[in-house]
């Protein structure tokens, strides 16, 4: 809560919270008492950051842990408007299974699709962590009309590949991101979270990072390794004048896609 009051205190207008920020991240293990963290969207969560949002006047996208049934979970963000009105949500397509990310024993992929929402300060579209690796999820988003694609992450070295792997790492994880706001003429804001979680010996070392890059890719701010309030200014106009100058859209062969819904191509 007051990350968000200090955001609308430097006059942002939307606010976006890193992912699964209400708790340290506890998919470091499978542990099946953390599914105790878990609740309903919408539910308490969106009441209190409804209220805060009406009385902010701001925007809040809030990723959190969801209980949608017994045995059946979602990393979900939901999208609150500035007068206080939950607007939907968007569950988490791509779910990874690596060293310390186990999400997939908590987490069912989405199937609400990728989706946009009118709020008052423009239309957004928000994909949470691992769907910024790809590129299908960034495009469908924008094809539905976003202008500003929202990435609440939560992304860490492994301490013992820091040294050798950090940098490439945490260069491809931005490259990726500015290469969707290139691709499709918006605004990307990718909002990391930031610290050493789990054994000191061990456990993960979140990169922070967060930045906006603009329809050109240009960064317009970028945060460093520490908790930090960001915010940057977003021309929406921009976005059609990428489109029109950088037309990519215009010029994609949609006759010639049929086989991006196979697996591979054997």
């Amino acid at each position: 809560m007051r990350g968000v009051r200090d955001a609308a205190a430097r006059g942002a207008q939307i606010v976006c919270l890193p992912e699964l920020f209400r708790s340290q991240y506890f998919c470091q293990t499978e542990d099946h008492r953390f599914f105790e963290l878990a609740e309903a969207i919408p539910g308490p969560s969106t009441e209190a950051f409804g209220a805060l949002a009406a009385e902010l006047g701001v925007v809040i996208v809030a990723s959190l842990f969801e209980k949608r049934a017994e045995g059946l979970y979602h990393n979900t963000a939901a999208i609150i408007d500035a007068d206080g009105r939950y607007l939907g949500k968007y569950r988490k397509m791509h779910i990874p299974d690596d060293p310390q990310f186990y999400e997939k024993f908590y987490f069912t992929p989405g199937d609400l699709g990728f989706r946009v929402w009118d709020t008052r300060f423009g239309r957004i579209g928000v994909l949470v962590c691992w769907d910024q690796w790809y590129p299908e999820a960034a495009r469908l988003t924008a094809l539905a009309g976003a202008q500003i694609l929202f990435y609440p992450t939560a992304i860490a070295w492994l301490p013992a590949e820091k040294e050798e792997h950090g940098s490439q790492q945490q260069s491809a994880w931005e490259t990726i991101q500015r290469s969707h706001a290139i691709a499709n003429g918006v605004y990307v804001c990718a909002v990391n979270r930031v610290g050493h979680e789990g054994p000191a010996d061990g456990g993960l070392e979140f990169w922070g990072g967060s930045f906006v890059a603009d329809p050109g890719g240009k960064i317009l701010v970028h945060g460093g390794q520490g908790e930090e309030v960001l915010t940057a200014a977003c021309e929406l106009g921009k976005v059609g004048v990428s489109r029109t100058h950088w037309p990519f859209l215009r010029d994609r062969r949609i006759d010639a896609y049929q086989d991006i819904t196979r697996r591979y191509l054997d």
